[in-house]
């Protein structure tokens, strides 16, 4: 089975957490929470969008980036980002690829943005962007387009 990493850095909505990690239980994605949550894990919010789903889920709770990096120094990452012109569609995927997504209010740091990994979904001109949970689950079946599941 295809591996697929999801990273969540400094997620501040728990709904779209919860949704993202029953996308991650369905696919067999592995879910990284990095840094400071805007949220309880044991929030009712989290838990309530993310159902009965939340057992199923492998959920790692990372405290930086750094970190991140750290336990993976041979891994690939993709950061999804308005500020980018290459589109995820352009982009090989291989199995044990990492997607960062950034917080909802903010998207990720300029130091992720401006890497040669910076991928964007295309959107109408104008717009601002996308909510995370479909960004999320839009790249994830495109991976998983790419390499199966």
């Amino acid at each position: 089975m295809a591996k697929i990493n999801v990273v969540l850095y400094e997620p501040e909505i728990p709904q779209n957490t919860g949704n993202i990690a029953r996308l991650c239980a369905c696919t067999g994605a592995s879910l990284y929470l990095v840094g400071k949550l805007g949220f309880s894990l044991s929030s009712k919010y989290t838990k309530r969008a993310g159902l009965d789903y939340w057992d199923s889920v492998d959920l790692h709770k990372i405290e930086s980036m750094k970190e991140l990096f750290n336990l993976f120094p041979e891994g690939k990452f993709y950061y999804l980002t308005t500020k980018s012109n290459k589109k995820y569609t352009d982009i090989e995927f291989k199995d044990g690829d990492f997607l960062v997504f950034g917080p909802e209010t903010r998207g990720l740091p300029q130091e992720y943005v401006t890497k040669e990994t910076a991928i964007t979904l295309p959107m109408k001109s104008g717009q601002r962007s996308l909510n995370l949970s479909n960004s999320v689950a839009i790249t994830v079946y495109e991976v998983i387009r790419q390499i199966g599941m």
